[in-house]
């Protein structure tokens, strides 16, 4: 399975590492049982900036977004943006104006979209889960509602998966997220 993992400026460190973490540790344990054979998972992380550092301020090495092949599934982990105004100021950055152009695009290439967290926000932002079902963090889903009324939000579930979408609630849905995704190949 080919993954590509979009890191944005001020991503969320523990759900970026939970994804990376999720599917190189699936990747040495696969070669373990058995020796040889190559990953199962083939893992790119990209940005959309050529310097991209987390909420934390650890640099993320990225390859350019032109160098996205077509992967199987793209995933968003969430930026760290954990109060309704960062998150909608958030949107009106360039870097996230193109990365929601980039999912349109993905999705219009038949690539799928995963995303966790707050990252399920950008997703419906795009106009991409209107008429589809998702999750999101807990404490933000009346703003969700509030704004995305086209999108069914289910918040009794952790991860849902929705046509060409699956996204996961809470901040360490991020790791629930990448063992439903470990489930998927």
């Amino acid at each position: 399975m080919k993954l590509t993992v979009l890191a944005l400026d001020g991503v969320f460190d523990t759900g970026l590492s939970a994804v990376l973490d999720a599917f190189t540790t699936a990747n040495d344990l696969a070669a373990m049982q058995q020796p040889g054979v190559g990953p199962h998972f083939e893992i790119d992380v990209i940005g959309m900036r050529r310097d991209v550092r987390t909420a934390l301020g650890m640099r993320v090495p990225v390859k350019p977004v032109s160098a996205m092949g077509r992967p199987d599934w793209l995933v968003v982990p969430a930026l760290a943006t954990k109060m309704p105004e960062q998150l909608v100021a958030a949107f009106a950055r360039r870097d996230v104006i193109d990365a929601m152009a980039l999912l349109r695009q993905s999705h219009t290439d038949r690539v799928k979209i995963a995303t966790a967290c707050i990252g399920t926000f950008m997703l419906a932002e795009s106009g991409l889960l209107n008429g589809q079902e998702a999750t999101t963090t807990w404490w933000l889903a009346p703003l969700f509602r509030q704004r995305y009324p086209q999108v069914r939000l289910d918040g009794a579930r952790m991860v849902v998966p929705s046509g060409d979408f699956a996204t996961a609630g809470a901040a360490m849905g991020h790791l629930d997220l990448a063992l439903w995704l470990l489930n998927q190949a």
